[in-house]
């Protein structure tokens, strides 16, 4: 079954071509709408859908291009129904369910959090069910015990900012480009992180759930409280590095928490954040020592794209093929636990 995967939840137009049978990605690309948002410090959700609607109709015509297709040899469309900006879902949704019906194949709706569940299952070293998650992006710091497809159970969630939001704050505080992780990451190389001794939010109390607010606002007063420095610039390094630790240690001291609760042996890192080399090399390290192996997506596939939603979608239709249907729809917010199996 060949499989076209729409992705436009905010501000990446992501467009895929896979195939279920050979488990083979055959096209995949990827517009970022980076440089748009990059001088309002953040998605502009007005701006985005209209970027959406600029280059989702060209990109599928490239991964047909590239894999030396035409629109009759797809099989089924899968897209992005939610969580994400409404206006920027409702461009996927249109075109995928359009789509469906002009070529008369099935479509279906995808869960974003499920397509970055799903992302790292298409790398050569597969985890396979059941497994824990860890799901950490600029809008959701979650851990999920996964049995299987859509068997989705919710251990921990964030109180509020997400570890990818909390990145993106401090590195417009420090004066850094946005998106920030990648900017607090590169920073963080050249900052000593003994300096200061920031906290690590609720690891004193039982349970997973996360909270980035108050490390968010620790920064900022480290940060003002220290701007008769001789070097600024060396400030900011230490400051990342020390940020950076933080939420790197907050994350995989529940992660390892998780593990023991749960019984896992095998843990999926997924979401922007998981593109973070020192959490990556963290998370190696503890799986080392406390017998659990952790399983990330390539690098490319952290960020939100296409071929998570393909293969999401793949999956799905593989179980069970939907009934046509009529309506279009988009789900601003929508829960892991709603889902259920094919």
């Amino acid at each position: 079954m060949i499989v076209l995967g729409i992705e436009s939840s905010c501000d990446e137009t992501g467009i895929a071509l896979y195939n279920s049978e050979t488990g083979a990605l055959l096209a995949d690309q990827l517009y970022s709408q980076i440089e748009l948002h990059a001088q309002y410090g953040g998605v502009v959700p007005e701006l985005a859908s209209r970027d959406h609607v600029r280059k989702i109709v060209p990109l599928i015509e490239q991964v047909c291009a590239e894999a030396v297709m035409t629109l009759q040899d797809i099989d089924a469309v899968a897209y992005t129904a939610g969580p994400g900006l409404i206006g920027a879902l409702l461009v996927g949704a249109c075109v995928g369910r359009s789509m469906a019906w002009a070529l008369d194949i099935p479509s279906v709706e995808i869960h974003h959090m499920e397509g970055h569940l799903l992302a790292p299952l298409l790398a050569d070293d597969k985890p396979e069910f059941p497994f824990l998650c860890l799901l950490v992006s600029g809008g959701h710091t979650l851990l999920v015990d996964v049995q299987g497809l859509g068997d989705y159970t919710i251990l921990g969630d964030t109180l509020d900012d997400a570890a990818g939001e909390a990145f993106d704050k401090t590195a417009k505080m420090l004066g850094l480009p946005y998106p920030g992780g990648r900017y607090i990451a590169e920073l963080a190389e050249h900052g000593d992180v003994t300096r200061f001794k920031f906290p690590r939010p609720m690891m004193n109390r039982p349970g997973l759930d996360f909270s980035f607010s108050g490390l968010k606002t620790f920064t900022r007063l480290t940060w003002e409280d220290n701007q008769d420095d001789d070097d600024i610039e060396q400030l900011k390094a230490d400051i990342a590095a020390c940020f950076q630790d933080a939420v790197v240690d907050t994350l995989t001291k529940k992660c390892l928490r998780a593990i023991k609760q749960t019984g896992h042996t095998s843990l999926v890192i997924s979401g922007g954040v998981s593109a973070n080399l020192q959490l990556r090399e963290t998370l190696k390290k503890m799986g080392q020592k406390h017998h659990f192996k952790s399983y990330f997506p390539d690098l490319k596939y952290c960020t939100d794209n296409g071929a998570m939603i393909a293969i999401a979608g793949a999956m799905r239709l593989e179980q069970n093929i939907p009934e046509k249907e009529t309506a279009i729809r988009a789900q601003p917010r929508w829960s892991l636990e709603q889902l259920s199996p094919p």
